[in-house]
């Protein structure tokens, strides 16, 4: 039989552990919201991406663009659109030269 100090241990153990959990939901709950907050305030800039890009494809005026060409093959090349963040930002793939596969290795520059 448990004595009472191996009782008062154990709860002591357990509120500590309660104490732990409920930080780490809060600390989890403030992530989400953060998570979200950046959802919302990136809806805008999707929109007009997507705005964007149907007009292009709706512009070519029945002509085949380049860009827009059904292919064969496994190769995918991917654009990327990155915000200008002049010296500031560190190197990106576009920059360095080369291209990823679609596998997402890169490959050197030719």
């Amino acid at each position: 039989m448990a004595t009472l100090r191996d009782i008062r241990r154990r709860i002591r153990s357990v509120q500590s552990t309660q104490k732990i959990t409920r930080a780490m939901k809060l600390v989890a709950a403030a992530k989400l919201r953060r998570a979200q907050e950046r959802i919302l305030s990136a809806r805008p800039y999707a929109n007009k991406m997507a705005e964007l890009l149907g007009n292009l494809v709706s512009g070519t005026d029945g002509a085949a663009h380049p860009l827009l060409e059904q292919r064969e093959g496994p190769r995918r090349q991917i654009v990327i659109v990155t915000a200008d963040r002049g010296l500031r930002a560190r190197s990106t793939p576009t920059s360095s030269g080369g291209r990823w596969n679609s596998s997402g290795n890169r490959t050197p520059p030719s």
